[in-house]
Protein backbone atom coordinates (compact mmCIF):
# COMPACT_ATOMS: atom_id res chain seq x y z
CA UNK A 1 0.00 0.00 0.00
CA UNK A 2 2.90 2.30 0.59
CA UNK A 3 6.30 3.04 -0.80
CA UNK A 4 8.91 4.67 1.39
CA UNK A 5 10.39 7.98 0.30
CA UNK A 6 12.73 9.98 2.48
CA UNK A 7 11.98 13.69 2.24
CA UNK A 8 14.62 16.27 1.52
CA UNK A 9 17.21 16.73 4.27
CA UNK A 10 16.49 20.45 3.99
CA UNK A 11 12.97 19.75 5.23
CA UNK A 12 13.51 17.11 7.87
CA UNK A 13 17.06 16.67 9.09
CA UNK A 14 18.33 18.79 11.90
CA UNK A 15 21.98 19.37 12.69
CA UNK A 16 21.86 16.19 14.76
CA UNK A 17 19.84 12.98 14.32
CA UNK A 18 16.25 13.05 15.54
CA UNK A 19 15.44 10.98 18.61
CA UNK A 20 12.34 8.84 19.12
CA UNK A 21 11.14 11.28 21.80
CA UNK A 22 11.35 14.06 19.22
CA UNK A 23 9.88 12.02 16.38
CA UNK A 24 6.61 10.96 18.04
CA UNK A 25 5.23 14.46 18.75
CA UNK A 26 6.66 15.71 15.45
CA UNK A 27 4.73 13.06 13.49
CA UNK A 28 1.50 13.96 15.30
CA UNK A 29 1.67 17.37 13.65
CA UNK A 30 2.12 16.03 10.11
CA UNK A 31 -0.55 15.29 7.53
CA UNK A 32 1.35 12.24 6.23
CA UNK A 33 2.47 9.17 8.14
CA UNK A 34 6.16 8.54 8.72
CA UNK A 35 8.28 5.63 9.81
CA UNK A 36 11.38 6.32 11.91
CA UNK A 37 14.70 4.64 11.13
CA UNK A 38 16.48 5.78 14.27
CA UNK A 39 17.90 8.90 12.63
CA UNK A 40 15.16 10.64 10.65
CA UNK A 41 11.53 10.33 9.50
CA UNK A 42 10.76 8.35 6.34
CA UNK A 43 7.53 9.34 4.56
CA UNK A 44 4.88 6.73 3.69
CA UNK A 45 3.40 7.11 0.22
CA UNK A 46 0.68 5.30 -1.72
CA UNK A 47 1.06 1.92 -3.42
CA UNK A 48 -0.54 -0.13 -6.19
CA UNK A 49 -4.01 -1.67 -6.29
CA UNK A 50 -2.53 -5.17 -6.05
CA UNK A 51 -0.97 -4.28 -2.72
CA UNK A 52 -4.26 -2.86 -1.46
CA UNK A 53 -6.18 -6.00 -2.49
CA UNK A 54 -3.85 -8.34 -0.60
CA UNK A 55 -3.91 -6.04 2.41
CA UNK A 56 -7.71 -5.92 2.35
CA UNK A 57 -7.96 -9.72 2.18
CA UNK A 58 -5.50 -9.99 5.04
CA UNK A 59 -7.70 -7.81 7.24
CA UNK A 60 -10.84 -9.79 6.32
CA UNK A 61 -9.23 -13.19 6.87
CA UNK A 62 -7.57 -12.36 10.19
CA UNK A 63 -10.10 -9.90 11.56
CA UNK A 64 -13.06 -12.22 11.09
CA UNK A 65 -11.41 -15.27 12.58
CA UNK A 66 -10.12 -13.37 15.62
CA UNK A 67 -13.41 -11.68 16.44
CA UNK A 68 -14.12 -12.14 20.15
CA UNK A 69 -10.67 -13.65 20.79
CA UNK A 70 -7.92 -12.31 23.08
CA UNK A 71 -5.63 -11.72 20.09
CA UNK A 72 -6.73 -9.02 17.64
CA UNK A 73 -5.72 -7.96 14.13
CA UNK A 74 -4.72 -4.36 13.41
CA UNK A 75 -4.03 -2.79 10.03
CA UNK A 76 -1.52 -0.25 8.81
CA UNK A 77 -2.93 2.75 10.67
CA UNK A 78 -1.31 1.66 13.93
CA UNK A 79 2.45 1.90 14.34
CA UNK A 80 4.78 -0.37 16.28
CA UNK A 81 7.97 0.33 18.19
CA UNK A 82 10.63 -2.23 17.37
CA UNK A 83 14.30 -2.74 18.17
CA UNK A 84 16.64 0.26 18.39
CA UNK A 85 13.69 2.62 18.94
CA UNK A 86 12.59 2.35 15.31
CA UNK A 87 8.96 2.99 14.36
CA UNK A 88 7.25 0.94 11.64
CA UNK A 89 3.79 0.81 10.09
CA UNK A 90 3.38 -2.86 9.08
CA UNK A 91 0.64 -3.80 6.64
CA UNK A 92 -0.92 -5.88 9.41
CA UNK A 93 -0.21 -7.32 12.82
CA UNK A 94 -1.76 -9.44 15.53
CA UNK A 95 -1.47 -8.30 19.14
CA UNK A 96 -2.39 -10.57 22.05
CA UNK A 97 -2.21 -8.05 24.90
CA UNK A 98 -4.82 -5.36 25.65
CA UNK A 99 -4.55 -2.25 23.47
CA UNK A 100 -6.11 0.96 24.74
CA UNK A 101 -8.53 2.57 22.29
CA UNK A 102 -6.46 5.77 22.35
CA UNK A 103 -3.13 3.99 21.74
CA UNK A 104 -1.13 5.09 18.71
CA UNK A 105 1.90 2.87 19.28
CA UNK A 106 2.00 -0.89 19.95
CA UNK A 107 5.01 -2.37 21.70
CA UNK A 108 4.41 -6.14 21.64
CA UNK A 109 3.03 -7.50 18.34
CA UNK A 110 3.08 -11.29 18.06
CA UNK A 111 2.64 -11.76 14.29
CA UNK A 112 3.61 -9.12 11.71
CA UNK A 113 2.61 -8.97 8.04
CA UNK A 114 4.16 -7.03 5.18
CA UNK A 115 2.93 -7.07 1.56
CA UNK A 116 6.02 -6.87 -0.61
CA UNK A 117 6.35 -4.14 -3.24
CA UNK A 118 9.20 -3.80 -5.76
CA UNK A 119 10.44 -0.60 -4.13
CA UNK A 120 10.37 -1.89 -0.55
CA UNK A 121 11.01 -5.65 -0.78
CA UNK A 122 14.71 -5.44 0.11
CA UNK A 123 13.98 -3.39 3.22
CA UNK A 124 11.14 -5.72 4.24
CA UNK A 125 13.23 -8.86 3.72
CA UNK A 126 16.42 -7.67 5.35
CA UNK A 127 16.17 -4.48 7.42
CA UNK A 128 12.76 -5.12 8.94
CA UNK A 129 13.43 -8.84 9.35
CA UNK A 130 16.40 -7.96 11.55
CA UNK A 131 14.39 -5.39 13.51
CA UNK A 132 11.52 -7.82 14.11
CA UNK A 133 13.94 -10.60 15.08
CA UNK A 134 15.39 -8.27 17.71
CA UNK A 135 11.89 -7.51 19.07
CA UNK A 136 11.18 -10.32 21.57
CA UNK A 137 7.37 -10.35 21.28
CA UNK A 138 7.43 -11.08 17.52
CA UNK A 139 7.04 -14.82 16.96
CA UNK A 140 6.24 -14.86 13.25
CA UNK A 141 6.96 -12.45 10.38
CA UNK A 142 4.94 -13.06 7.20
CA UNK A 143 6.01 -11.43 3.92
CA UNK A 144 3.26 -11.79 1.31
CA UNK A 145 4.09 -11.45 -2.37
CA UNK A 146 2.11 -8.87 -4.31
CA UNK A 147 2.55 -10.12 -7.88
CA UNK A 148 2.01 -13.84 -7.28
CA UNK A 149 0.55 -16.20 -4.69
CA UNK A 150 3.37 -16.83 -2.27
CA UNK A 151 4.87 -15.93 1.07
CA UNK A 152 8.10 -16.05 3.00
CA UNK A 153 7.49 -16.80 6.67
CA UNK A 154 10.13 -16.22 9.32
CA UNK A 155 9.44 -18.12 12.55
CA UNK A 156 11.24 -17.43 15.80
CA UNK A 157 13.52 -20.20 17.01
CA UNK A 158 16.02 -20.16 19.83
CA UNK A 159 18.88 -18.77 17.77
CA UNK A 160 16.98 -16.43 15.44
CA UNK A 161 14.63 -17.10 12.49
CA UNK A 162 13.65 -20.27 10.69
CA UNK A 163 12.43 -19.57 7.13
CA UNK A 164 9.46 -21.20 5.37
CA UNK A 165 8.45 -20.63 1.74
CA UNK A 166 4.74 -20.96 0.95
CA UNK A 167 3.18 -21.30 -2.50
CA UNK A 168 -0.26 -21.60 -4.13
CA UNK A 169 -1.80 -24.60 -2.35
CA UNK A 170 -0.10 -24.09 1.02
CA UNK A 171 -1.68 -22.81 4.20
CA UNK A 172 -0.27 -20.25 6.58
CA UNK A 173 -0.03 -21.85 10.01
CA UNK A 174 0.05 -19.50 12.99
CA UNK A 175 -0.04 -21.62 16.16
CA UNK A 176 0.82 -18.52 18.22
CA UNK A 177 -2.69 -17.24 17.60
CA UNK A 178 -4.43 -20.55 16.94
CA UNK A 179 -5.11 -20.05 13.22
CA UNK A 180 -4.39 -21.81 9.94
CA UNK A 181 -5.46 -19.96 6.77
CA UNK A 182 -5.13 -21.09 3.14
CA UNK A 183 -2.63 -18.80 1.45
CA UNK A 184 -4.93 -18.40 -1.56
CA UNK A 185 -7.45 -16.62 0.65
CA UNK A 186 -5.18 -13.57 0.78
CA UNK A 187 -5.25 -13.37 -3.03
CA UNK A 188 -8.97 -13.49 -3.77
CA UNK A 189 -9.89 -10.94 -6.42
CA UNK A 190 -6.75 -10.16 -8.45
CA UNK A 191 -5.50 -12.23 -11.37
CA UNK A 192 -1.87 -13.18 -11.83
CA UNK A 193 0.36 -13.96 -14.79
CA UNK A 194 1.47 -17.58 -15.12
CA UNK A 195 5.13 -16.52 -15.03
CA UNK A 196 5.37 -13.08 -13.45
CA UNK A 197 8.56 -11.10 -13.81
CA UNK A 198 10.82 -11.63 -10.83
CA UNK A 199 11.88 -8.51 -8.98
CA UNK A 200 15.54 -8.03 -8.22
CA UNK A 201 15.01 -8.55 -4.51
CA UNK A 202 13.76 -12.12 -4.80
CA UNK A 203 17.25 -13.57 -4.76
CA UNK A 204 17.90 -12.13 -1.33
CA UNK A 205 18.22 -14.84 1.31
CA UNK A 206 16.19 -14.14 4.45
CA UNK A 207 18.51 -13.54 7.39
CA UNK A 208 18.89 -16.34 9.89
CA UNK A 209 20.19 -16.35 13.38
Amino acid sequence: MRNRATLSPMNLRAHKPMTLAEFLPWEERQELRYEFDGLEPVAMTGGAAGHAIVQRNLAIALGGRLRGQPCQFYGSDLKIKVADDHIRYPDGMVVCSPVDRSAKVVYDPVVIFEVLSPGTAAKDRIVKAREYQATPSVQRYVMLEQERVGATVLVRVQDGWSALILKDDDSLEMPEIGLTIPLAEFYEGPTFEDHPVEDNDNDQTPPAG
